[in-house]
């Protein structure tokens, strides 16, 4: 479960340049040179650029973006696998930027747990051996370790599979394997860099699926890197979309979908099911007493798809937006098929 007095993630004013001589050029980069000029005159590459972000405990925050835009060097720094050029990460009130080496050690163990994209199994350990290896790391004892790994693989679907090896298994079975591992840790903080990019689309979704059932209970507070848009969508109660090191937009699904930042921003949403992902609630009209009695009514958070399907029986009608059996709106069928092609709320 979440750790109760666990605040988050706070990154701030986060700067990322490569380089043999990186300090140097900071108050460049903090001055407006671009990522073209930096490399151009001084063989430097800007990896990131004033990333603010607060990520609240117990949500899922998208971080995503084309090849490059620097979505796996930021989610790199929350457990400091790379280290800034300037700026701060606040983990659970803590910076991590200024630990030391043991407190660092300390942290990663007990802090943060990390889902790979190539899964990262040891080949020669079975499935239990790898669940439980950051409990053996952390000291506890065997039979507890066993307990605590054994749960897990129950609880992502690979009982029965606990004495078998990852060549032994699938691809969607061995990411089963790398989350189960990192659950085993009880961390409050997941990292999951594209972590289901090597998947075949019908695995993907069946991983989302268990990535979501679990987090209603666990409300772990993760950090999902993609390149996909209908994943990040999907998964994000909030989405950071990079580019050139840079946020460009933050929100959460529905803000991306209806206002999105720039063209950039505009080129991922533009072939997005809109009807699946934008709720009544974004698009309704406030109801001021108008008449129930048609009795066609859905609850706040319903999508567009639900309040087309009814409205398709009944065109002439308006569909009630209900909050806990209190009406707070109405939407039209000319309203939500306007919403679902892109051509504005109302």
């Amino acid at each position: 479960m979440a750790d109760p007095e666990f605040d988050g993630i706070h990154i701030r004013n986060l700067y990322k340049i490569f380089g043999a001589h990186a300090g140097q050029y900071i108050g460049a980069v903090q001055g407006g040179m671009t990522k073209a000029e930096l490399n151009t005159r001084h063989g430097h590459i800007l990896g990131l650029r004033d990333i603010n972000l607060t990520i609240p405990s117990g949500t899922i925050q998208v971080i995503m973006g084309l090849s490059g835009s620097g979505k796996s060097t930021l989610i790199r720094h929350i457990n400091r696998l790379i280290d800034p050029t300037a700026g701060e990460v606040l983990v659970g009130g803590a910076d991590v930027c200024k630990m030391d080496a043991k407190a660092l050690r300390a942290f990663r163990r007990h802090k943060t747990a990390m889902v790979f994209q190539k899964f990262a199994l040891f080949p020669h350990r079975n499935v239990l051996e790898n669940t439980l290896y950051g409990l053996e790391v952390q000291n506890v004892s065997r039979a507890k370790s066993v307990e605590i790994a054994m749960r897990w693989i129950e609880r992502v679907g690979l009982k029965g599979f606990e004495k078998k090896y990852p060549n032994q298994l699938s691809g969607g079975m061995q990411q089963r394997v790398g989350l189960a591992r990192a659950l085993s840790n009880d961390a409050p903080v997941l990292l999951m860099d594209e972590a289901y990019s090597a998947l075949d689309p019908l695995i993907r979704v069946d991983m989302q699926t268990v990535l979501l059932d679990l987090q209603k209970e666990i409300r772990k507070t993760i950090v999902f890197i993609t390149h996909d848009l209908d994943e990040a969508l999907r998964l994000g109660d909030q989405i950071a979309i990079l580019r050139d090191g840079q946020i460009i937009q933050q929100g959460s699904s529905q803000d991306i979908v209806l206002q999105p930042a720039d063209d950039y921003v505009s080129s991922f949403v533009k072939e997005v099911n809109r009807g699946r992902v934008i709720r009544i609630d974004a698009i309704m009209q406030p109801y001021v007493g108008q008449s129930l009695a048609s009795g066609f009514n859905l609850p706040c958070g319903s999508s567009l798809d639900q309040a087309m399907r009814i409205l398709a029986l009944a065109p002439d009608k308006e569909l009630v937006v209900l909050d806990q059996d209190r009406p707070i709106g109405i939407v039209t069928l000319p309203e939500v098929a306007n919403a679902m092609i892109g051509a504005g709320p109302h």
